[in-house]
């Protein structure tokens, strides 16, 4: 009986170590299984972070690219309304340009018509007339901005005189306007029909 006593005792450890054995061996099993899973864990969220990263990046370059386009974009409105602005002067400015150049020859003529000697009473009328005509003509000129070219006595400029001939003179100095054939004008600051004038030499 004792023995049977022992031999159940023996029975029981040996079955108690085994099931101790199994549950080592399983909570064993259990840690691997969950470090395995912990690393696979970690791997998709390095991943997703790298894959965040590269976005980030992606849509910072966007946002660059997008501002660099909207500074050149409001520097050309800029510049076109500058280009504009300065158009609209410029027309506003010299708008009376062609009726100038188109009233010029006629007011050569009346110059010229002025120019002679009449001895008439209806001859000396008529030039009066037409003295009085001349004179509304240079002032609706004036008012425009449209001005006579000082060519005689000032020294030759390419700019304003167009010469067409030099002559010697006691008078003047080397390169000096001495006569003028015909009036030049500018409007405003624009030549409209440079002097023609003879230059000293």
């Amino acid at each position: 009986m004792e023995q049977q006593d022992k031999k159940a005792h023996t029975i029981e450890e040996e079955e108690l170590e085994r099931v101790n054995a199994d549950a080592e061996e399983h909570e064993a099993s259990d840690q691997t299984d969950s470090e395995e899973q912990d690393e696979n864990n970690e791997e998709p969220e390095i991943e997703l972070v790298n894959e965040d990263d590269s976005k980030v990046k992606e849509l910072e370059e966007k946002i660059e690219d997008l501002n660099t386009r909207l500074l050149r974009n409001q520097a050309d409105y800029d510049n076109f309304r500058r280009r504009t602005r300065k158009e609209k002067e410029a027309d506003a400015k010299y708008r009376s340009q062609k009726l100038a150049e188109q009233l010029l020859p006629a007011l050569d003529n009346f110059e010229r018509a002025m120019m002679v000697d009449i001895s008439s009473e209806d001859g000396k009328s008529l030039l009066q007339g037409m003295e009085m005509v001349y004179r509304q003509i240079k002032e609706a000129l004036d008012a425009e901005g449209i001005k006579p070219i000082e060519a005689v006595g000032a020294p030759f400029d390419p700019h304003y005189h167009q010469a067409v001939m030099q002559v010697e003179s006691d008078d003047y100095d080397s390169n000096i306007v001495v006569e003028e054939m015909q009036k030049g004008y500018m409007l405003n600051d624009r030549v409209i029909r440079p002097a023609m004038v003879k230059v000293s030499t």
